[in-house]
């Protein structure tokens, strides 16, 4: 793990990201969550946890024995497959409450019969992961959305240009064969955040026919946490759905931080433009919202500073 410099965080809390693609009962769907609640109010957890007939897929963050008693619940499942997991750290709670909530999937892609704990890709090992990159015959696709590619990916991949997850499955019957018959791809290799999005891709690929399709086990994070900095082909940061916003190369939160008005990352050039304003706007949004939206976001800005005054110590890691 290259993020071993983690014990000089004070105020050090675990930060753990999760998924198995699982055939879970209605017994468990229905019970599942309320468990979980239970327990993350007892050990002070926050985050998020969803569940559903195809699985479990999270990201919590607490204390470090608070995330185990957590992760032992559910280990205790009788999951079909194992949990990937992935852990980072942070000086400050990532998240402001604990939510966990039945879904019909637990990563939409909203095509039927896609069916991850029957079918997926095979699996690449984040030591095994540079051998892919450096290939001219892989075809490297990120299937993350386009403003997560925006601040960070891996050399060479392609960006879909997706706003959201369940667009994915259209770029690749749109564009998907065209590409592979204009270039020299011998394979397809695909990446997530996690590996739970570009699991449930492989699933889907297969569905359509396409051979030779591989992922990345545990996603861009377990990349990040396995290979050493000076040998990476990452570039940038790491879009992460929490306070944290993205995370560097040693798993540390980095530079960028949200826009509160319509939560775009944004850079610190980008909170340098004319045209940010802090909570009410910024180069992404300016010109979607009215003199109304951006008088109510003023109110709420005032608020918060008022806060943060108050407080400067909070919790929480600032959004922009």
């Amino acid at each position: 793990m290259n993020n071993s410099s983690a014990g000089t965080i004070s105020n050090q809390l675990q930060v753990a990201a999760f998924y198995s693609f699982s055939n879970l009962d209605e017994e468990m769907l229905s019970s599942l969550p309320k468990d979980l609640i239970a327990l993350a109010n007892q050990y002070q957890l926050r985050g998020s946890v969803l569940v559903g007939s195809e699985g479990v897929n999270g990201t919590v963050c607490g204390s470090k024995e608070a995330v185990k008693k957590l992760i032992e619940r559910l280990e205790g499942l009788p999951l079909s497959n194992p949990l990937q997991l992935k852990f980072s750290w942070t000086s400050k709670q990532a998240f402001r409450r604990f939510k966990s909530r039945r879904k019909n999937e637990i990563v939409t892609m909203g095509i039927a019969g896609i069916d991850p704990v029957e079918s997926v890709g095979t699996y690449v090992k984040p030591s095994d992961w540079n051998d892919f990159v450096d290939d001219p015959e892989t075809l490297l696709i990120d299937t993350r959305n386009d403003y997560e590619i925006g601040i960070g990916t891996f050399e060479g991949a392609i960006n879909p240009n997706t706003e959201v997850f369940r667009d994915f499955p259209k770029w690749v019957d749109e564009n998907l064969k065209t590409i592979i018959n204009n270039t020299s791809t011998k394979r397809i290799a695909m990446f997530c955040t996690g590996g739970i999005r570009c699991e449930k891709a492989t699933s889907f690929l297969n569905e359509r026919g396409f051979s030779d399709v591989y992922h990345l086990q545990g996603g861009i994070l377990k990349y990040l946490e396995e290979i050493p900095e000076t040998e990476s082909r990452w570039k940038g940061e790491c879009f992460v759905f929490d306070q944290r916003v993205a995370l560097d190369h040693r798993l540390f939160p980095g530079v960028h931080r949200l826009c509160y008005a319509c939560g775009m990352p944004l850079s610190p050039v980008d909170r340098e433009k004319e045209s940010y304003i802090p909570g009410i706007q910024c180069h992404h949004c300016i010109e979607s919202f009215n003199d109304d939206d951006r008088a109510r976001f003023a109110e709420r800005q005032k608020h918060i500073d008022k806060i943060n005054k108050r407080l400067p110590g909070n919790s929480i890691w600032p959004s922009a």
